[in-house]
């Protein structure tokens, strides 16, 4: 799944949730690869000016939550202003809650599914304007969307939601040419164990020692190979991939 060092020259990118994660890993392999600007969103302005001080002058960084249409529709007037088409949109923020099932409060389920199926649905609905003929979109979903991890039913349900619509809107939008498909990462060290799931460093560790059983590869990934595949699926070299979803998981829910 390499990408050749320039495949991305002159390409305009967008990313939400880029200040961290798996989208922070994702806007430096682009700029590596020779986007001309890339474009990262996300809540915290402090987090966000880390990031981009990181990145450096190639990125530009917009404080802007994907489940508040109205931070939406700015940040499309932002590109906008700056005379910017996307060629690649990385529909990546969300976040990661437990509930209980039997127990869950109407704003767990709202807090999910507005930001992961709500927030998504229309990133990518007010952003198509500003899409090139061509473009691709890559969509951030989860293993998860395939299993019934316990005490995540929403999580589950709402990355299951974006799967499908990698599926629709590879048709919708095939008139236009713009590819679109799904990264469905496997267990991967990212903030959101912590800031998301209260995950301990024990708990991490606990997590950590399963996986060396569980998974064929024996541990969990870096943002950075999340990262290579979403390049991959949002490069010409992916020019006939459309509507999957391609699971980057070190074999855990594949064998």
């Amino acid at each position: 799944m390499s990408v050749p060092a320039h495949q991305f020259n002159d390409q305009i990118i967008l990313i939400t949730g880029g200040s961290s994660g798996i989208g922070l890993a994702s806007a430096r392999a682009f700029i590596a690869a020779g986007a001309k600007r890339v474009y990262i969103t996300g809540r915290s302005a402090a987090k966000l000016d880390q990031a981009r001080e990181e990145l450096g002058n190639k990125a530009v960084a917009i404080v802007a939550d994907v489940a508040n249409q109205a931070d939406l529709n700015r940040l499309h007037n932002d590109i906008q202003v700056r005379g910017d088409k996307l060629d690649v949109l990385f529909a990546n923020a969300g976040i990661a809650i437990r509930n209980q099932f039997g127990h869950t409060a109407d704003n767990e389920y709202g807090n999910i599914f507005d930001t992961n199926v709500k927030g998504l649905f229309f990133t990518v609905q007010t952003l198509l304007p500003l899409l090139n003929d061509g473009a691709s979109v890559v969509l951030n979903a989860s293993i998860a969307a395939s299993l019934g991890m316990a005490n995540l039913s929403l999580y589950n349900a709402s990355k299951a939601a974006v799967r499908s619509f990698a599926r629709s809107w590879a048709t919708d939008l095939k008139d236009r040419k713009i590819r679109v498909n799904a990264v469905s990462p496997g267990v991967t060290r990212t903030p959101i164990m912590e800031n998301g799931l209260g995950m301990s460093e024990q708990d991490i560790a606990n997590f950590s020692a399963y996986l060396a059983g569980a998974a064929p590869i024996g541990r969990m990934a870096h943002p950075d190979e999340i990262a290579a595949p979403v390049l991959f699926l949002a490069s010409k070299a992916a020019s006939y991939i459309n509507g999957v979803e391609l699971s980057v998981d070190g074999g855990l829910t594949q064998v």
